[in-house]
């Protein structure tokens, strides 16, 4: 009885050591609740949200559904930050750099449930911008998305900075020449801003579009605050500030619906007048009857001029799609048709060629001859 009764008394004292001002006991006590909050967070995720998760497949609603993806991760984190204050109290540090970082960790908590908030109500800000047209539907939904995910963010940003003293207002305001200097700056970032919504709001393109604007052609990927993703024909990624796509003049080439064939036909100058009736005549029954020309649209096959080596056909219409490799199938057609056209009509494609005509001998070349 003497031994335990010592061995407690050592272990009282051991555990009343004194490391940095604070009781080994606290420390241990403390360091327990960490590695406590940190099962219960495990615990947590693991078993009552699954628990929960089971529950929300089984009603119809998808607001619960909703709720749970919302602020599963958030709380488990809210553990944590429990399980560290409940440490500190233990331990005796009520300062208030302690307050003030907890404060800042349960802000962090409510911003990151706000920016799920967001994310969750993602397919809900979609259905309500195919209210302004199916066609700007998903450009202008994810431009509302981003804007909310900031706000999110800013708002506990701002909220941790107004916590630990710093007042925004005031330190924006002390700037003054910087200030101006900021708002200068902030300007082309407006411009740009305001420039993704005119674009948006026009239905001046969406993603997948081929536009062309200035120097610059190719695909559009993505349409974002402050500048929109054009992805060139070779591949590259080409970014424009949303302020030039709304100031410029923007070749859309995805909106047109028809695309146009115009060509030039040579044939040889040994055609005949009955020949060339004939094969314009056929060129345009073919093209009149032809499965993917436009009816709609114009249609014109003329012999138009006499060229230098060549008597010259102008063949325009337009195809009834307006994608690139069905158009090249579609000319392609007409061109072996036409092909066809001429050889069976016995006449011939011209190509350059020049002639020389000699009035006169120089007088060598009749002696050379003699």
């Amino acid at each position: 009885m003497e031994d335990l009764l010592i061995f407690l008394k050592n272990v009282t004292d051991y555990l009343n050591y004194v490391i940095f001002g604070i009781p080994l006991y606290k420390l241990a006590l403390a360091l327990l609740v960490v590695f406590l909050s940190l099962f219960l967070r495990k615990f947590f995720i693991l078993v009552v949200v699954r628990f929960v998760e089971r529950l929300a497949k089984k009603s119809s609603t998808e607001l619960d559904d909703l709720l749970i993806n919302i602020t599963s991760k958030p709380l488990s984190f809210l553990i944590i930050i429990v399980g560290l204050f409940v440490a500190f109290l233990i331990l005796g540090m009520e300062h208030t750099i302690i307050a003030k970082l907890i404060k800042s960790l349960i802000i962090i908590v409510i911003s990151w449930t706000l920016y799920n908030l967001v994310v969750g109500l993602s397919i809900y800000i979609y259905r309500f911008t195919e209210k302004f047209g199916e066609e700007i539907a998903k450009e202008l939904g994810s431009f509302l998305i981003k804007l909310f995910k900031i706000f999110a963010i800013g708002i506990g940003v701002l909220a941790i900075l107004q916590e630990w003293g710093i007042n925004i207002s005031a330190v924006i305001a002390s700037l003054g020449l910087g200030g101006l200097a900021f708002a200068l700056a902030a300007k082309d970032t407006a411009a740009n801003l305001f420039g993704g919504l005119t674009v948006l709001v026009d239905k001046t393109m969406k993603v997948g579009d081929w536009i062309k604007i200035g120097d610059v052609e190719g695909i559009v990927e993505d349409i974002g605050l402050r500048s929109s993703k054009i992805r060139s024909f070779e591949k590259s990624l080409i970014i424009i500030p949303n302020q030039i796509l709304a100031n410029q003049s923007l070749e859309n080439f995805s909106r047109r619906n028809v695309r146009r064939i115009k060509m030039i036909i040579g044939v040889t100058y040994s055609t005949t007048r009955e020949q060339m009736v004939k094969i314009l005549n056929e060129i345009r029954d073919m093209l009149k009857t032809h499965p993917r020309i436009a009816k709609d649209q114009l249609l014109m096959v003329y012999f138009t001029d006499f060229g230098d080596s060549s008597l010259n056909i102008f063949v325009y219409c337009f195809t009834n799609t307006a994608k690139w490799e069905e158009y090249l199938a579609i000319r392609e057609d007409v061109n072996l048709k036409i092909m066809e056209i001429i050889e069976k009509n016995g006449a011939s494609f011209a190509f350059p060629s020049t002639s020389i005509y000699v009035e006169k001998l120089p007088d060598f070349w009749d002696k050379k001859e003699a």
